[in-house]
């Protein structure tokens, strides 16, 4: 099983700061995870992934797979930022044709089916972020065939990209390599004004 996995991020515009932040591993399970800061939260984003990416190491397979574990990690990233900056997160491991993960906050993930469907996998997640003390975990848990996409949004990009807009932007570059999708999605969203930061990380299940 292989995946590949790429992600963009621009500030809002007129700005330098960038308040999102992404990460993608190769591990085995491959994963990635996406962060919206709040207040002077660049680092609090930043923070958030340092520290998952410690949890994730330390963790077996097996474990990864459980959502009582992602749930326990979002219990220990809520405590991380008490009393600071908080910060959204979304976040997917992909382990034998199936992703797993866990939402908390507004950030969003989407699937890109081979059907054409584009549609949410995280509604119903909880508004309550990190660093709030009341962080909960919602869970992500799909199948994946290959060459479906799994989309990580912030709400830079999601509030202005209905599924079907987001459909739109990834299959304006198919043909293309795979590292353009979050790139066309930021530039379909930024039609619309670049009014807080933006941030797309999409993986593809390969042959």
């Amino acid at each position: 099983m292989r995946v590949e996995s790429f992600g963009e991020s621009r500030p809002q515009l007129g700005r330098a700061d960038n308040e999102d932040a992404f990460l993608i591993g190769h591990d085995d399970p491959p994963f990635a995870v996406l962060c919206d800061g709040a207040g002077n939260a660049q680092r609090a984003a930043k923070r958030v992934l340092l520290l998952f990416s410690a949890l994730y190491k330390k963790a077996t397979s097996q474990r990864i797979t459980d959502n009582e574990t992602w749930a326990d990690w979002i219990k220990v990233l809520d405590s991380s930022l008490l009393d600071g900056p908080q910060s959204t997160f979304v976040g997917v491991a992909v382990l034998e044709h199936m992703a797993v993960g866990a939402c908390a906050g507004n950030s969003r993930a989407y699937l890109l089916d081979r059907n054409g469907e584009c549609r949410i996998l995280s509604e119903g997640a909880a508004n309550a972020q990190l660093g709030s003390g009341n962080a909960e975990a919602f869970p992500i848990r799909q199948a994946l065939k290959t060459g479906e996409t799994l989309l990580l949004l912030s709400d830079g990009v999601w509030m202005l990209l209905t599924p079907s807009l987001l459909k739109k932007a990834v299959t304006s570059v198919e043909g293309s390599r795979f590292s353009v999708v979050p790139q066309a999605i930021l530039d379909a969203a930024s039609r619309a004004g670049r009014l807080d930061d933006m941030t797309a990380v999409a993986l593809r299940l390969l042959p």
